[in-house]
Formats: structure tokens, C-alpha cells, sequence
């Protein structure tokens, strides 16, 4: 009989099991022999077994080569017709990503136009910030001014690209 679930870290002071014919036995640290370090080490097989029988259950069977045979001829054709499809030359698709490229390339020319409307000092904070991934208190550093002082340059210029975005 397989475990589906572990067994409670609360619960592991005892070890119960089943035997062949379903009946349940417990064992107890001091009773037989049995240690405490001996209970947890078959509470740790159990968990590995539950663990290898999760993976088993979740695992995607991934074919390389020759298709595998079925007994049945119609789910061995959907799965030739699910392999075979060719995506690269279906005009939908391919209508939606020209699409969306579109849009991506007229949203990057709006960004960059609202871009040059910022200061000289924004542009230097934002390119810091953005391009170079530097933290407030960097950028403070590297421009002389205060943590406090960058972080309210970022608040405006984020409402400005807000505003000019929107």
C-alpha cells in the first residue's frame, strides 16, 4: 500500500504502518527497541517514497524520435496531428505578432519623445536608475546629492510620463 501524503511534523513521535492484510501497527520509541532516530529514519523513507510517487504521478512523458504505439489508432493520430502541426507559417499568428510589433515599435516612439521632455538631471537619474540599475543612495552619490533629493527627481519624473504616456 503506497502513502499519498506525508505524515505531520507532529504527528512523527510514533510510526504507523499497515501491514498486507491491513492490519495497523504502531510502533513507539522504547517499545521493541525501536529509537527515536530509528522512527524518524522510516518516517524519511516514507517521505521519499511519497515524494517519488508525486513525481511519477506529475511526470510528462517526453518523446524523442519514433512516436510511441497506442492500442488505440485514433489517439494515435491526434498525437500525430499535435506533432506534425507547423505553426511558423500560420497567418493569424502571424498577423497578431505584426500587430503587436506595431504597437511595441509606436509606444517606444511615444516613450521617447517623453523622454527628451525631461531635464537634464531627470535624463542623468533615469539613465542611472534604468540603464545602469543603480539604487537611490548610488545614484545620490555619484551626483551629489541626497537619497532624498533622487528619489523626489524619480517622483516627478514619473508623473510626467504618466501624464504624457496616458
Amino acid at each position: 500500500m503506497s502513502r499519498i501524503y506525508k505524515t505531520s511534523q507532529k504527528k512523527r513521535t510514533d510510526y504507523i504502518y499497515y501491514s498486507a492484510d491491513g492490519t495497523k501497527i504502531t510502533i513507539t520509541p522504547g517499545e521493541n527497541g525501536a529509537t527515536e532516530t530509528f522512527i524518524d529514519l522510516l518516517h524519511e523513507m516514507d517521505d521519499e517514497a511519497v515524494d517519488a510517487q508525486r513525481r511519477e504521478d506529475y511526470r510528462i512523458a517526453a518523446y524523442l524520435g519514433d512516436m510511441p504505439t497506442r492500442n488505440d489508432a485514433n489517439q494515435e493520430k491526434e498525437d500525430r496531428d499535435i506533432n506534425l502541426a507547423d505553426e511558423s507559417y500560420n497567418p493569424e499568428r502571424l498577423l497578431i505578432e505584426a500587430e503587436e510589433e506595431d504597437e511595441h515599435e509606436a509606444l517606444l516612439k511615444k516613450l521617447r519623445a517623453a523622454l527628451e521632455t525631461l531635464t537634464d538631471r531627470q535624463k542623468k537619474i533615469y539613465k542611472l536608475s534604468y540603464h545602469d540599475g543603480l539604487s537611490n543612495v548610488a545614484i545620490g552619490k555619484k551626483l551629489g546629492i541626497s537619497e532624498a533629493m533622487v528619489r523626489k527627481h524619480l517622483k516627478k519624473m514619473h508623473i510626467k510620463l504618466l501624464k504624457i504616456l496616458s
